[in-house]
């Protein structure tokens, strides 16, 4: 039997499995079904589904049949990234999947530009402050031309930019099926410690202390000091991996979106993204975007040296000191975000 015919049989399988679970438990949206079907359509020639914006080709088109020779080179690289999120998904759909669809709730991360036909999944600690100043570029319609001359602080005010969970579930299953969709990775536990280290280091987050950091003083840290439990402004390294490994934590309400994990965030087996890009090639992927959005020849991505930027040797000695076993059941927390996004277990990690 020839594999085309395979693939689409066992789509039909998947689309009559999932429609029998939202008929049986009355969910209004069948965002798996949609994204699960995209794979099969973005093999067939464009048509209606994807169609042209305002007479020009639209970043899918460009991206899965590219015009110029530089972007087809490239399209292989995220072919290839794409793949390694759906074998991942296939191969651990016990835990990828636990629910089968989602519900406008859990779209709130991923932000809709109209004009260009993009969805942008934010991701904290992935340059998602820039990628937010360009999405404001993008959908101001004018309003910004230099996305540096917006300050960060109003990048993250949720006003700004539109998130696919205020839209109708017609016009998101629309908005699916017909826009880019990309998101930015990055190793999970480097990204991790950068959020250890703005959080819970820097002085001025006292927001972070009080509502993190007392409590994980309080559950973590014995014979603390009553200025420590009030301040919570000196959390040790050890006690936030502590934290984020106690059942009770993860029982009591989600990770904060610093350190929720990425699948959990974006939901990358029940959505298909188009695109997926790696910090580590920051740069190169951003413009890549941009390029396919019809901007790249008067928007490019922020370049600047950031100092402060936590690096892999900096990630390294701040496992020094946790434990073998707390470090495999963070691994654990953390596994299929290393699994789907192809990063390799950590050289310095003491797994048991």
């Amino acid at each position: 039997m020839k594999p085309a015919l395979l693939e689409v049989m066992r789509m039909n399988r998947i689309c009559r499995m999932v429609l029998a679970t939202c008929l049986g438990s009355f969910i209004l949206v069948i965002f798996y079904f949609q994204s699960m079907l995209h794979p099969v359509m973005r093999r067939n020639p464009f048509g209606v589904d994807i169609c042209c914006r305002k007479g020009s080709r639209s970043p899918l088109q460009e991206l899965y049949s590219p015009t110029q020779l530089e972007l087809s080179n490239t399209a292989v690289l995220h072919q290839m990234r794409r793949d390694q999120v759906t074998d991942t998904c296939r191969a651990n759909s016990a835990l990828s999947r636990k629910r089968r669809v989602l519900t406008p709730s859990d779209l709130k991360h991923l932000v809709v530009d109209e004009d260009h036909e993009l969805i942008y999944c934010y991701v904290p600690k992935v340059a998602c402050t820039n990628w937010k100043r360009l999405m404001m570029v993008l959908t101001g319609r004018g309003k910004y031309s230099d996305p540096m001359e917006i300050p960060a602080s109003e990048a993250h005010v949720a006003a700004n930019l539109k998130t696919l969970n205020q839209y109708s579930i017609p016009e998101i299953n629309h908005r699916l099926k017909s826009y880019m969709k990309f998101l930015f990775v990055r190793e999970p536990f480097e990204r991790l410690v950068s959020a250890y280290r703005n959080k819970f280091t820097q002085k001025y987050n006292t927001s972070f202390h009080k509502r993190y950091g007392t409590k994980i003083i309080r559950r973590q840290r014995k014979n603390a000091t009553q200025e420590a439990l009030r301040r919570g402004d000196d959390v040790r390294f050890e006690e936030f991996v502590a934290y984020l490994i106690d059942p009770h934590t993860q029982r009591e309400e989600p990770f904060n979106e610093h350190w929720q994990t990425v699948h959990s965030l974006c939901h990358p087996c029940h959505i298909h993204y188009d695109l997926v890009g790696k910090y580590e090639t920051l740069e190169e992927d951003s413009n890549y975007v941009l390029r396919l959005a019809g901007v790249g020849s008067y928007l490019r991505f922020p370049t600047y040296a950031k100092s402060t930027r936590t690096t892999d040797e900096m990630t390294t000695e701040f496992f020094q000191n946790i434990s073998s076993e707390h470090q495999t059941q963070l691994y654990e927390v953390y596994k299929l975000d290393f699994l789907m996004f192809n990063y390799s277990v950590p050289s310095y990690l003491k797994l048991e």
